[in-house]
């Protein structure tokens, strides 16, 4: 019975955490009311507030949530195989992680949180470290292996990581930040854009003795 119970609350509170990022990234954080919240969950407000004590920690919660996607991201970096093709290699992790990053319920996650830094600073700085600082870690890892090999030309892991990162992001993740998600990129044009990026990387990181 009471593992019956354990259970209706873990299923209550995960209805409570949908319901509330649901209403997060369609009203922002000033326009969402828990009222609105706690019928969406078709739960009583007071459970609403039972469970996370008012909007603020509730949305403390969602953005914690959001960081557990990126470890998909660190998956990514941390499985991809290294056959000794480089560009194939580097080509494959790119348009996969270009693919993951640019999925729209992270980019209105992502919008959302830049919109209330300035409210919660700590959230911001939980979302960097724990989701893009991770992914980057996992990358310089990966590319020292690619050095350790002969494949790259490093002098600095962590600043390689960073330069693939952005070649990778910057057209596709400035295009939709400031013109809306109706202006996100088609599969197509991601990999498109990951393999210029690799092409980049690799004349800039390459081995040309390899």
């Amino acid at each position: 019975m009471e593992q019956q119970e354990t259970g209706r609350s873990a299923r209550k509170r995960q209805a409570i955490v949908d319901a509330a990022t649901t209403v997060f990234l369609s009203k922002g954080y000033s326009g969402t009311s828990m009222d609105e919240i706690a019928a969406l969950a078709a739960v009583s407000k007071q459970t609403v507030y039972k469970n996370f004590g008012g909007k603020e920690r509730l949305f403390a919660e969602i953005v914690r949530a959001a960081t557990d996607q990126v470890d998909r991201v660190i998956q990514l970096v941390a499985e991809s195989p290294i056959t000794g093709d480089l560009a194939a290699d580097l080509g494959r992790l790119a348009r996969e992680l270009l693919t993951t990053l640019m999925r729209p319920r992270l980019i209105r996650l992502r919008r959302l949180l830049i919109a209330n830094a300035d409210r919660f600073p700590e959230l911001g700085l939980l979302w960097y470290e724990r989701g893009f600082e991770r992914a980057l870690a996992s990358m310089a890892e990966m590319f020292t292996r690619l050095a350790d090999q002969g494949q790259l030309r490093l002098a600095d892991p962590m600043a390689a990581a960073h330069h693939f990162a952005g070649m990778l992001l910057w057209i596709p993740m400035n295009k939709v930040m400031f013109c809306g998600d109706h202006k996100n990129s088609t599969k197509a044009e991601l990999h498109r854009y990951a393999d210029t990026a690799v092409d980049a990387f690799i004349a800039a990181y390459g081995n040309p003795d390899r």
